[in-house]
Order: C-alpha cells, then structure tokens, then sequence
C-alpha cells in the first residue's frame, strides 16, 4: 500500500520524545492497513535517534532520543518514508511472505473466562452463542502488541465489545480477551481492560527461545472450543502453526 492509496499521515507531538502517526482516512480498513505499510518502511529505513517503534491497530509511536535528533527531523523523515512504495509484488527481490494458520485450543467457561457472562449480557446473546461466535470467527493478527501478545481484526458480534470500565490487574497468561471486534492473547501475568473470555493451554511467547513467537502480522488465527481435560492433555507447548503457504 503506497500513500497515494491511503492519503497525507499525520504526525502528531507525544510528549517531550516521541511522535504519533495516524492516517486521517474515512475507512478503517484503509487506516489499520496503512499504519501497517508505513511501520514496515518505516523500520526498514529507521532514522538515527529513533530508540523505539510502538504499533497500534490504527497509529503508530515512535519515540526518540532528544539529545540526538529532534520532533521536526522525525517528522520529516516519516513523511519522507511514507511518500516511498514499498516493492511491488512480483519483484524477484522482495521476500517471500509466508500466511501461517493457527488453530488455538481454548477452555471457555466461568473460571477460565470471568468476562464471558457479561460480554453474553452485552450483546444480548448465551454464553454458547458468543463462544459460537468467537470460534466461528477468522482472525488475521494486526500487530505484536506489548510483550509479543498477538492482536487480532475479525470478531463477528452483533456489535462491538466494551472493554472493562475498571480494568483487572492480574490476569493469567494465555487468558483469550477481546474488546470491540478484536481479539488478543496474553503472554504473560498482567493487567489488562480487556474482556477475559477464555484461556488457552498453550504457551504464546517464549522468551528461551532464539524466536520467542512463532506468529507474525498477517497470520491467521482460530479459535477452537476444548474441555478442561482436553486442555491438560494438549499441555503447555509452544503454539505452533498448522498450516503455513507462501503468498
């Protein structure tokens, strides 16, 4: 995706060090795909100064070293980045991108998933209907967001989720969240205002490992309904893919 298809970005002061990127375009779709071409280029060709690059579904933070550049020379190189198409699909020199498919076990009930209940109550529907609806969903991965935690676009609901007005402070890694139409999963213990629907067995990201993820941006994701028994018998190994073919 090139500017001329997602329009101008702009570019915004963060503080005393950093700058946020967004795309003032009408469609979403439009705007979460954009902030994704953008942050690739942008990674790729990163300014001198710049310490640190954090992907929103919708905006992108780059915060920077003010000793040694300033808001005006990142801006600068932002705009120049985003006026530079990526390569074309058909050159022989752009890497091959791979689509991996993930099928998640997931336990969905009152113990695994405190939140399911009232998501039910939200969107007038049982308990068993939203689990129907988050197992009949496909999920593409948006962005890694903190500590690697997969976000994902495609929960089909009658109406977006509301997240928590008071956010929980633990929750348990592998908890399956979502909020509005997406989806997340959590690596590790921490705080979150997401909606806590269910928990999946398997281990998301493992810092031991040379590649703590196995997943990536563009990667699709399903979830699938286990009991607590299957759940113990599958254990806690790394998430792994399914199917993977290149694109």
């Amino acid at each position: 995706m090139t500017t001329a298809q997602y329009g101008a970005i702009t570019v915004e002061p963060f503080g005393d060090s950093a700058a946020m990127v967004t795309i003032p375009h009408t469609d979403q779709a439009v705007r979460r795909a954009g902030i994704v071409a953008f942050r690739d280029r942008f990674l790729a060709h990163r300014p001198d100064g710049v310490l640190d690059v954090v992907s929103g579904l919708e905006s992108l933070l780059i915060e920077y070293d003010p000793l040694v550049t300033a808001l005006e020379h990142v801006e600068y190189a932002a705009r120049l980045v985003a006026r530079w198409a990526p390569p074309p699909v058909d050159d022989p020199a752009a890497p091959v991108r791979r689509v991996r498919t993930f099928a998640v076990p997931v336990v969905f009930d009152d113990e695994h998933g405190p939140d399911l209940a009232s998501v039910a109550e939200e969107l007038c529907l049982s308990p068993a209907e939203v689990v129907e609806a988050i197992a009949g969903s496909t999920f593409t991965i948006s962005l890694l967001g903190a500590a690697m935690a997969p976000m994902m676009d495609g929960l089909r609901v009658p109406r977006p989720v509301r997240r928590r007005a008071e956010p929980r402070t633990d929750v348990a890694p592998g908890a399956v969240m979502i909020a509005g139409t997406n989806a997340i999963i959590q690596p590790f213990p921490g705080p979150t205002g997401w909606r806590v629907v269910g928990r999946t067995p398997r281990t998301i990201v493992d810092i031991s490992r040379p590649e703590p993820v196995s997943f990536g941006t563009g990667d699709v994701v399903r979830f699938v309904p286990v009991t607590r028994a299957e759940a113990e018998a599958l254990g806690s190994g790394l998430l792994m893919p399914v199917t993977e073919v290149a694109v």
